[in-house]
């Protein structure tokens, strides 16, 4: 009959140890990986800035003008009613929702200049901190 001291195996103790092990580290990466995620996001929304600015400066070489507030970013993929000279749609899809749900917004004149596009960030408010902070085209 074997000794059942040699059996091969691990014992109750050392699972522990690499569970612990394991926990530790999840608790040190976990929030690393995650602060990454909302400064993509920022980034995401900076770029469909962008784009969306380049759309409305096509827009402009096109009409003559700006869209205007009323007609928003939506002018780019629909046709106004002045639209003689539209040649468009300015965007291959349709104005899609910032990185965390909210619409963008669209205002001629801007602050700062002759339009603006801006996204209220994560909280959705205006003004803020962090990624709480407001993203615009200025």
């Amino acid at each position: 009959m074997k000794n059942r001291r040699y059996e091969a195996g691990f014992t109750l103790l050392e699972l522990l140890v690499v569970v612990l092990i394991i926990g530790l580290l999840a608790s040190y990466v976990g929030p690393k990986y995650f602060s990454q995620i909302g400064k993509s996001e920022a980034t995401a929304a900076k770029a469909q800035i962008e784009a969306y600015a380049k759309a409305v400066d096509n827009f402009r070489l096109d009409m003559g003008r700006f869209p205007t507030t009323e007609e928003g970013l939506a002018a780019l993929t629909t046709r106004p009613a002045d639209g003689d000279k539209w040649n468009g749609p300015y965007l291959r899809k349709d104005v899609v929702p910032d990185p965390w749900g909210h619409p963008y917004l669209y205002r001629a004149p801007g602050t700062k200049s002759e339009y603006e596009i801006l996204s209220y960030g994560r909280d959705g408010q205006p003004g803020g901190t962090g990624l709480d902070a407001d993203i615009t085209s200025e």
